[in-house]
């Protein structure tokens, strides 16, 4: 990983984009020195989490090494974020992919630019990108989306399965901060800001508690969710995750669905650009990027819409661990996706607790679980975000959450067992409840015992036919089911074992159910369809480049950054609590001279045996000062529950120079709604 000095290149610090309305969104721009003599296509990131400030130095990373190959860089906040004007509606709203496509008229039409547009971005940029391109504006002819979903509600951090996870409350306490933060007077005007402020503090919503307002996938989450028309999304796309993140079923799914040119990339990292790509290996993220770009912008024929459709990591087996630097393997490729280098490989589970690749007459009987709450508390965090710096995200070893969980075991593996894709499991269920949550792990049991995470999958058995049309169970009906896993690349190696461990629950990761169930299967209807990699004939040979990005800007650390994430259990009352603090440390821009302090902590509670005892609090501290300005906003959202309501409750208290500038309380009951 090696940053570089980019030459030839200068910035233009605020650029003014108008819109139709009246409204002005704020731009920073990265242009090569000639581009007004020998204009060039221009890549929009469009996303709002503060241009000056808030994504200052990896702008600069990423729009300088662009501006430095021949393009012309485009960082713009959307608008009520950063220095823009109006108001932050929502995450992802059509009037957000309405000022889109005007952002992209008024830059391809500046003389810099051939008129030729490609949009990137990660996370909400990668959705942006997406969402743009479905309303097909005709610059644009190119987008690069990583860490992004073409689902909002089963494939985002609000849902999975139909069961509402704690990412809805730990990434709406952090807008919830976001969006309460002032435009800087030194752009927007000495005379305007406070206005500004004050608007956006009247317009505060507590966005976690909007999104937990729908708990079907009803017009709120189809709204942007490009698989409702997979054939809208005309131009050509690259789609890259990690089996870490949150998004990586996006990937595969984009690759299969899309009509026009898509190609995918999956690594092991977690929710970051591959360049900074941890676990490692990382890639050259960048250089792949330029690629992509001069093939759909450019025209030049290097190769690009040549590259085979998938390129995915194979991982070896690694120890599991909390978090893990570099995860050996190997990269494949894929010439065609769905591949018919993919075959099936199919267990069924049996009565005695064995996965057997035979379904055995004397193995049919029914088994019960009714897991500990705190079932889950070894997993993975739904989506690591923090996977740059060291930090705790992933999955230690499952044997305590095995020992909660109904686990069918194989027999030792006398080949490696190579897992490549998505695999299904289909459960034959009853409940003891009219509402219940499952969860299915796959784990690697290594001759010592340890059993270490692969994958997983989770449904609330009332979307068991429709996230739409969710219907209670009848206490004691066997159902069929049928779950999908998060797609993974891994081995099984010789020796070991494969694992199914399922569950009742699976907290902090989903909300648990209302009331404590018990679960009981028909293994005569149980059956694990693995996805293996059948077949290395016709893989095509992948290498990437190393990892580089531009040298940035300086920056002054006068605090550093750190993760600490700590699990406890106090013993007189059975109460479990994990808490995660991200802290970004103290630090100042030297070009600007603003110094930036940002923390977030999360608690989430739960007591065992007490479904209602669940709760979750996320607290948030941002500040911006200069000598001529200091603003500081501290909130914090909290969300419990009882067996027919959730109740949301949090605070925003907003300082200037250390002066109550303005404060919101927020207090409300949403019903919970076969959830």
């Amino acid at each position: 990983m090696l940053s570089v000095v980019i030459s030839g290149v200068r910035t233009v610090e605020t650029h003014w984009i108008p819109l139709a309305d009246g409204r002005k969104l704020a731009a920073r721009l990265f242009l090569p020195d000639d581009a007004e003599k020998n204009p060039v296509p221009v890549i929009l990131e469009y996303i709002p989490y503060r241009r000056r400030d808030g994504t200052r130095t990896g702008d600069e990373e990423m729009h300088l090494f662009f501006a430095g190959h021949g393009y012309a860089s485009a960082r713009v906040d959307i608008a009520g974020t950063g220095d823009s004007e109006g108001l932050l509606d929502d995450e992802y709203v059509k009037r957000e992919q309405d000022d889109a496509l005007e952002v992209l008229d008024h830059l391809c039409s500046q003389p810099w630019c051939t008129g030729v547009a490609g949009m990137i971005g990660n996370s909400w940029g990668g959705f942006s990108g997406l969402q743009v391109a479905a309303r097909r504006p005709p610059q644009l002819k190119a987008i690069v989306t990583s860490c992004s979903t073409d689902d909002r509600y089963a494939c985002d951090a609000h849902y999975n399965g139909g069961l509402v996870i704690n990412d809805n409350f730990g990434w709406g306490g952090a807008l919830f901060g976001y969006s309460a933060l002032p435009p800087d007077p030194a752009v927007v005007g000495e005379d305007r800001w406070r206005q500004m402020w004050k608007d956006r503090l009247d317009d505060h919503k507590n966005h976690a508690a909007e999104w937990l307002k729908h708990q079907r996938r009803d017009a709120f989450w189809k709204q942007g969710s490009v698989c409702e028309d997979f054939s809208a999304i005309e131009c050509a796309v690259l789609a890259v995750g990690g089996y870490l993140d949150g998004y990586t079923q996006t990937i595969f799914s984009l690759v299969k669905n899309l009509k026009g040119p898509a190609k995918g990339i999956c690594g092991p990292w977690g929710h970051k650009e591959p360049n900074y790509g941890v676990p490692g290996p990382a890639m050259g993220y960048l250089q792949e990027c330029i690629r992509w770009y001069d093939r759909w912008l450019k025209g030049i024929d290097n190769g690009a819409d040549s590259e085979p459709d998938i390129r995915l990591y194979l991982m070896d087996y690694a120890r599991p661990h909390s978090h893990i630097d570099v995860r050996p393997g190997r990269w494949l490729g894929f010439p065609q996706w769905p591949a018919t280098q993919i075959g099936g490989k199919a267990y069924w589970l049996n009565g005695d607790g064995k996965l057997s690749e035979t379904q055995e007459a004397n193995g049919a009987g029914q088994l019960t679980v009714s897991s500990p709450l705190t079932t889950g508390v070894q997993g993975q965090e739904w989506c690591p975000y923090g996977q740059g710096r060291i930090s705790a995200e992933g999955a230690r070893d499952q044997r305590a959450d095995d020992g909660g969980s109904l686990c069918f075991d194989s027999v030792v593996m006398e080949a490696d067992l190579p897992l490549a894709g998505i695999s299904k499991i289909r459960l034959r269920v009853a409940s003891d409840k009219p509402q219940a949550q499952l969860c299915v792990r796959l784990t690697d049991l290594a001759p010592d015992g340890t059993s270490a995470f692969i994958t997983f999958a989770l449904l609330n058995l009332a979307h068991r036919q429709s996230h739409e049309f969710p219907t209670p169970l009848t206490p004691g009906q066997f159902e069929d089911v049928e779950l999908d896993f998060k797609p993974v690349a891994q081995i099984i190696p010789t020796g070991h074992r494969l694992r199914v461990a399922i569950s009742s629950s699976y907290w902090p990761m989903a909300w648990p159910s209302p009331e404590r169930t018990m679960l009981t299967f028909d293994t005569r209807g149980c059956r694990l369809d693995l996805s293996v990699l059948a077949s290395e004939e016709g893989l095509a040979s992948v290498a990437f480049e190393e990892a580089l990005w531009a040298e940035p800007r300086p920056v002054t650390v006068k605090e550093p950054a750190r993760q600490l994430r700590s699990l406890t259990t106090d013993l007189p009352t059975e109460r479990t609590e994990l808490t995660a603090l991200s802290d970004d440390g103290r630090f100042v821009f030297e070009e600007t001279g603003t110094e930036i302090t940002s923390w977030r902590r999360k608690i989430y509670g739960i007591t065992d045996n007490d479904p209602a005892s669940c709760a979750t609090t996320v607290t948030c501290h941002e500040e911006l000062t200069r000598p001529d300005w200091n603003a500081r906003v501290d909130c914090e959202i909290t969300f419990n529950c009882d067996r027919d309501n959730f109740y949301a409750r949090g605070w925003v208290k907003a300082y200037e120079r250390g002066a109550i500038f303005a404060e919101r309380n927020y207090d409300e009951v949403i019903p919970r709604d076969c959830m």
